[in-house]
């Protein structure tokens, strides 16, 4: 079996540019990735229509490691979001192909499940007037909807630190969380690395009252010296690393033991067996993984296979049953969340099947979403004409 053509649908929707990768075979064979890229779609459009004619097309599909080692070797730079993203959207598509050619779900492939279904938390589910009421209610609605977990960043623009009455909101923001949602749901509160340490550490303890399971990003990534000196003056644990992209850039954070929870985002760090060696390398520090997910049904589905197979696996984020209903029905089988958790992935393959009306119907919008805007929370990025996109078919 070969790789004849890889062809990339973009799908847009008003914060996001969901990117679907279709890899086809001389068998008739389809597998389909996914990636959610940050600003940076067009990037990703070039980087593949430059990669995939040299490293994947005339490759066998079953060999995921050798392919994902031209991609990530060969062109003789250090990988980054961009690179690493294309080549997981191709490596999952290709985990995909290996599942139906042997009529087995990915997750048997990898070693088979470890848990009979996988607890999500949900995000994205605060797009209302950043007061304690709208809060509250807001994640009344999330409970109601049977999530038994929920994240939130109350910080809105915050940079670095925030000012006294900035403070106060954020602070109370989080109190209405968990006023609402009662002291059995797990609630994670999210920084994205806006502080500096100092502050960091003093938002921390105000909020240990409201018992987080995790306080994320505390500081800016780039410095895993300033994350450990937050972890050294914290009660609460520590998650972080959605913007690692490679199994190496995690040496260090382990070293430093700086965090107990790490979110190697499946998508973005290379695919589903790239983030299966992180994950294992975790395990050996005694770390839980919480993989990072904005995307749709697609990378959602792929991130629940490696969950279903990963003995340190903690909790599966969870962007799209408070977005655009059409994100969801852009593909078909991708499990739900039911009473908080969802469904082992059936079918072979990933076990699902993009509907390309759907995408055609929402085509790539030219969006810039920025965490550090005012009122970045309600999730309308800023929006200019839309983009001229070409069609992009790679073989």
């Amino acid at each position: 079996m070969k790789i004849t053509e890889v062809r990339p649908l973009v799908m847009g929707t008003t914060w996001r540019n969901l990117t679907f990768v279709m890899v086809q075979t001389d068998e008739g064979l389809t597998g389909v990735g996914e990636v959610r890229m940050v600003n940076n779609t067009d990037a990703l459009l070039g980087y593949l229509n430059e990669a995939v004619p040299n490293h994947v097309v005339g490759s066998d599909p079953f060999a995921v490691e050798a392919i994902v080692e031209r991609m990530r070797r060969s062109d003789f730079g250090r990988p980054g979001q961009v690179e690493m993203s294309g080549i997981g959207a191709i490596e999952i598509a290709c985990w995909d192909i290996v599942g139906k050619a042997l009529n087995q779900p990915v997750y048997r492939l990898l070693g088979g499940p470890v848990r009979g279904s996988i607890k999500a938390y949900a995000n994205g589910w605060y797009r209302v007037e950043r007061t304690p009421q709208a809060f509250h209610d807001a994640a009344r609605r999330v409970v109601e909807k049977g999530y038994r977990a929920l994240k939130v960043d109350p910080f809105g623009s915050g940079w670095y630190e925030l000012a006294h009455d900035e403070r106060i909101l954020s602070i109370s923001l989080v109190e209405a969380v968990r006023d609402a949602v009662g002291p059995e749901v797990d609630l994670f509160v999210e920084m994205h690395g806006r502080f500096a340490p100092s502050v960091a550490i003093a938002l921390s303890r105000e909020l240990e009252r409201f018992q987080p399971g995790w306080i994320e990003e505390p500081v800016p990534p780039e410095n895993l010296s300033a994350l450990r000196k937050v972890a050294d003056h914290v009660a609460l644990p520590i998650a972080t690393g959605e913007r690692i992209h490679a199994r190496h850039e995690f040496r260090e954070l382990f070293e430093l033991q700086a965090a107990d929870v790490v979110q190697p985002d499946i998508t973005m760090c290379g695919g589903i067996t790239e983030a299966r060696k992180i994950a294992s390398w975790a395990d050996a520090y005694y770390v839980l993984v919480a993989p990072h997910n904005v995307g749709g049904p697609v990378a959602t589905t792929a991130a629940l296979h490696l969950a279903a197979a990963t003995t340190n696996f903690k909790i599966q984020e969870h962007f799209n049953d408070f977005g655009e209903a059409y994100v969801k029905e852009a593909a078909t089988g991708a499990p739900e969340v039911v009473d908080g958790y969802f469904a082992l992935p059936s079918g072979p393959g990933l076990g699902v099947t993009l509907n390309e009306d759907v995408i055609r119907e929402h085509p790539q919008q030219t969006i810039h979403f920025d965490l550090f805007s005012q009122d970045w929370h309600l999730r309308q990025a800023e929006r200019s004409s839309p983009a001229d996109v070409l069609p992009h078919a790679c073989s």
